[in-house]
This record gives structure tokens, sequence and C-alpha cells, in this order.
């Protein structure tokens, strides 16, 4: 990868190329920032910059046999450690080397949760087990191919268990000659104070919102630039997020809607009197409550109402920089955000975390949405 691949980040580019230049190469640096900045892009990028024998002062050749083994991710001196789920196909990484490069090569902006789908697990506890510390030991230990510097890229580090939480505690005091380990992580508060102490932290920054949108309007010709710059927006610096809410835009429409008409004839009841809108609350929670919409959207329909009260009481504050909606919300906001104050809104907030969790403990549905509807309307009101 080269740093000519990697959206925006150029102050952070251009530190990593001076210190090749300089030759400061610390032997432990860690990348810290939010998911879906360019982190581990960034430092894949800085390997191939210091292993290239052609690099110019703004990048790695890109043509020389080492940039093309390093695109691959199969360079003979760089390795990877990462969290796994043990299960039949095997308890270390290498075992799932195949499913890494596949994700990092077609999307290099992911998080955790897209490496778990790639595994084919549901669970939300992988690691990095102790194992992997003596496998990490034996890798460096190894001569190098071209008499460079052996990378060691540790994805998640705080995933890691005491035991190779410890290993490599040792292995960052006493490093071999010309090993340069490469952290990439979303928690550093998580990691061993020790580590944290023997790393080199640089700090990745979140993406400024033209960068985003000029990065969607070049990568997607028929998004017009308004819609880009909205996404980028709401993407609040990320360019995972951003990417995300192109994907979703379906659902999400779906989710709008449904918002719409729960808080509409909630207000319709509670200020107006209109008991037909209670029957029509009625039919809601029995159509959301329907088999054929599935716990998981029902969940995340929750997760997207309570984004929604979140952003209409910021919208009522005023403050339209702190506000990532789209255009359609935003018109719906207008009239609804008055109703979103100080006297309601954690209260809102509660109920909406509250079915969330009743329907995550496989809770009634009808009971749980119906007895939503009437919590709104009296806190609308």
């Amino acid at each position: 990868m080269r740093f000519s691949d990697i959206i925006g980040q150029e102050e952070v580019k251009r530190q990593l190329r001076q210190a090749v230049r300089d030759g400061r190469i610390a032997h432990a640096q860690l990348f810290t920032g939010i998911a879906g900045i360019g982190k581990i892009g960034l430092a894949l990028a800085y390997a191939q910059y210091l292993a290239c024998p052609h690099r110019t002062a703004d990048d790695s050749c890109g043509q020389c046999p080492s940039c093309l083994q390093y695109q691959k991710l199969q360079h003979p001196d760089l390795h990877f450690a990462f969290p796994i789920v043990k299960s039949d196909a095997g308890d270390v990484c290498d075992d799932y080397m195949d499913k890494w490069r596949g994700l990092l090569t077609e999307q290099p902006y992911f998080d955790i949760e897209d490496w778990y789908r790639t595994l084919g697990v549901e669970t939300k506890q992988g690691m990095i087990y102790e194992k992997e510390s003596s496998e990490i030991l034996r890798k460096l230990s190894l001569k190098s191919f071209s008499d460079g510097y052996k990378v060691m890229v540790i994805w998640q580090p705080e995933k890691m268990n005491a035991t190779c939480a410890n290993k490599l505690l040792k292995l960052l005091e006493e490093p071999p000659v010309k090993t340069l380990f490469l952290l990439i992580s979303e928690q550093p508060e998580q990691l061993l104070s020790t580590i944290l102490s023997r790393v080199q932290e640089i700090r990745v920054p979140r993406l400024e919102k033209q960068v985003i949108a000029h990065a969607l309007h070049k990568t997607y010709s028929w998004l017009s630039e308004e819609d880009a710059t909205d996404i980028a927006h709401m993407s609040n610096g990320s360019y995972l997020t951003a990417l995300r809410v192109m994907s979703e835009s379906n659902d999400t429409q779906g989710y709008f809607d449904d918002f719409v008409a729960l808080m509409r004839n909630a207000w319709l009841v509670g200020q107006k009197k209109d008991y037909s809108a209670l029957l029509k609350l009625r039919q809601w929670s029995m159509d959301m409550a329907d088999s054929k919409v599935g716990r998981e959207k029902q969940k995340a329909f929750l997760q997207y109402a309570q984004r929604q009260i979140r952003e209409n009481y910021i919208y009522n504050l005023g403050n339209s920089e702190m506000n990532y909606q789209t255009k359609q919300e935003r018109a719906f906001s207008t009239k609804f955000a008055p109703f979103i104050h100080d006297g309601n809104v954690e209260r809102m907030m509660n109920e909406l975390s509250k079915a969330e969790t009743q329907i995550a403990q496989n809770g009634n549905a009808k009971i749980i949405f119906f007895d939503l509807c009437l919590q709104m309307i009296v806190m609308v009101k």
C-alpha cells in the first residue's frame, strides 16, 4: 500500500516520511484513533516506504519487487497478528491469513465487526491468544529476507490476553535487531501501561469533512457533491462510517418512516386528542412486532430512534455543526425538534434503550412496542 492510496492524513504521512529520511525509526509505534480513518493503511504504507529501495521524497515506487510483495501483503518480512476466534480452522493468525488478506485488500477501511463477519462468527469475543506470542517471537527470530526491517503489524493489540501481552512486553524491551512493531489500536487505554510506555504513539486524527466528501464523489461518480457533503458530515470524521451510511440507505429510509409514524401519531394523540391515531399506533406496534421484521431489525430501529432523539435535541439547541442528519431527517426536525427538550429527552432515551434491551432478551415484541407507544404519547405531550 502506498501513501497515495490513503485518504487524507497528509500531516501524519509527512511525519512518517520524515522519520524514514532522518533515520529515526522507533522500534515500536502505536497508531491510535477511531475506526475507519486509515490507521492500518498508514502503517502498511510506512512499512512499504521503509522497505522500498527506490522510494522518492513522497512515496514508495510501487513497482519494485519489494513494493509488489507489500501490495499483495505477501512480503516475507511482513507479519500480522490480529484477534481470532479459535475453531476447527485453526488457533493462530496464520490459519486465517487468506481471509485477513482478502478483507484488507478489498477494503482497508474496516473495523472489528467487519472482521468477525469475515470470519463467519457472531461472537464478539475474539482474542490474540498466548500461542500467538510464541509465533511472533518465532517469526521475528528469523533472518530478514532483504536485510531490511522485519515488520510485525499487530491490529487491535488491546485484544491480547494477559499472557500474550506480557510476552510482547518482553519483546518490546529487548527487540531483535532491525525489528519494527506497528500496533494499531482504537482503545489504547486498555493496553498495559508498561506497553504504552515503550511505544511511540502516533495519533491519527479524524478525517476532515471535505476530504471524505471528495473521496466519496471521486469513487462514486453517481453521487452528487451535495449528497457526498451530507454523508461526509454524518460520518463524523470516519470514512468507514461514510461508507456504511451509503450502504444502509434503504434500511435507514424504512427506519425513518417508522420513526415519523411513531412520533407523529403519538403527538396527535397527546396534543390533539386524535384517538384514531391511537389505533394507528396499535397497528404500528403490531407491524413492528411482526416476525418477518426480526429482532435484529427491531433493535436496529430502536438504536436509530435513539440517535434521532439525540439529533432532534441538538437541533433544538441550534447547534447545526453538532447535528448529523440527512436532508430528509433535517426537514422533519424543523417541526419535530421543539418537542424534544430538557424535560423529556432523558426519559425518551431511557424508554427506547429499555425497549432495545427487552427485545434483545426475547421479550414479547407486541407488548414492548405498544408500551413504547403509550410512553411516547405522554412524553411528547
